[in-house]
């Protein structure tokens, strides 16, 4: 079983591969033009709100105490595959 910080350590790489996965659709999404931008748009703005929670969630793991420390984990599982399953079908919609 991981360590609350490499668990932590694992979550923030995720992450840090990830927003470079958002930045390169959100370039794809700025090059397109007309009704396709507009279709792209809100994908990649759900993206990064998912960012954000995902990285305040971080947060939160960090000074989680041990007690909350598992109901913190469990959330930010959820966060993940939320934000993993966003990915990758806003991803399949730029291919």
């Amino acid at each position: 079983m991981k360590t609350k910080n490499e668990y932590i350590d694992g979550l923030a790489t995720e992450l840090k591969a990830w927003s470079a996965q958002i930045d390169l659709l959100s370039a794809k999404m700025e090059k397109s033009a007309g009704m396709v931008k507009l279709k792209y748009v809100e994908d990649v703005n759900a993206l990064h709100a998912k960012e954000h929670a995902a990285t305040e969630k971080i947060k939160e793991l960090e000074q989680a105490s041990a007690e909350a420390w598992n109901s913190s984990k469990e959330t930010a599982d959820k966060i993940w595959d939320d934000l993993r399953i966003g990915l990758a079908s806003a991803a399949s919609k730029f291919k």
